[in-house]
C-alpha cells in the first residue's frame, strides 16, 4: 500500500485540523509523539461520538490493536459495538486489508497519518469516510492511537447504519498520506520567529527587520 508524504493542510476536516494542532504543539516539544496523558484539545467532549481510542501492543510481529472505546456514529457505521476486541477481528476479513496497513503505518512511523475513501450507503451513495490517525508513545513505542474519523456526501444526507458492512461495494482509497513534513503548529495572526517582514511603505528604500521571539 503506498502512503504519500503531506503536511498538515492535507487534513480536509476543520474538527480534524484542532485535533492534529493540539497534537502538534505536543510534538513540536522534542519532536516525537506525546503521552496519550497529555493530549487534551479543547471541546473534546463535542467530539467524541466521531473518536475511537486504541492500545497497541508491540510485542508481535504485527501490531495488534485493541478497541477501548469508540463513538456511536462509528458503531452504528460499522454495525455494532466494540470496546475491548481486537481491531481485526472487529473489521473483519473483508475489510482488513483496506483498514490494517494504514494502523501499522501510523504504529511504524509514530507520525500521523490521514486516508480517505469513498465508500456506498445502502442506498448506494457515496459517502466520503476521512480518518485521521494520532499516535501516541510510552517508553519511545508508539502504545495507543486515536483516530477521528468524519463521513461526507456531497448529495446530502446520506445512511450511516451499516455504512461499512451494508453491500457488497469495498471501500475504495482516494488517499493514504503519513503527515511528516512542516511539523509545528502556529497560532493565526502570531509571525513566527526569524519571518523577515519588509516596510515597504516607508520613505525612501524599503527597510527589512527581523522579528525575534523571546520565549
Amino acid at each position: 500500500m503506498e502512503f504519500t508524504s503531506a503536511a498538515p493542510p492535507v487534513v480536509k476536516s476543520i474538527k480534524q485540523r484542532d485535533l492534529l494542532n493540539t497534537w502538534l504543539r505536543l510534538y513540536a516539544r522534542q519532536q516525537i509523539a506525546p503521552a496519550i496523558w497529555e493530549y487534551q484539545p479543547a471541546r473534546l467532549e463535542e467530539e467524541l461520538s466521531d473518536l475511537i481510542y486504541y492500545t497497541v501492543d508491540n510485542t508481535t510481529p504485527t501490531p495488534r490493536l485493541t478497541i477501548q472505546s469508540e463513538g456511536t456514529r462509528i458503531s452504528r457505521a460499522y454495525g455494532h459495538t466494540g470496546k475491548g476486541i481486537l481491531l481485526d477481528d472487529y473489521i473483519g476479513p473483508r475489510l482488513a486489508p483496506f483498514v490494517m496497513p494504514i494502523y501499522c503505518e501510523c504504529v511504524a512511523r509514530g507520525l500521523p497519518v490521514y486516508s480517505v475513501a469513498d465508500v456506498d450507503d445502502i442506498y448506494g451513495r457515496v459517502v466520503a469516510y476521512e480518518q485521521l490517525l494520532l499516535p501516541f508513545l510510552t517508553d519511545d513505542k508508539v502504545s495507543h492511537i486515536i483516530a477521528s474519523l468524519k463521513t461526507f456526501c456531497e448529495d446530502g444526507g446520506f445512511e450511516i447504519k451499516n455504512l461499512m458492512r451494508g453491500n457488497d461495494a469495498l471501500p475504495r482509497p482516494k488517499l493514504r498520506a503519513v503527515i511528516d513534513r512542516d511539523l509545528f503548529h502556529r497560532a493565526p495572526g502570531r509571525i513566527a520567529a526569524a519571518d523577515m517582514v519588509e516596510f515597504a511603505d516607508q520613505p525612501g528604500p524599503g527597510v527589512t527587520t527581523e522579528i525575534i521571539e523571546l520565549n
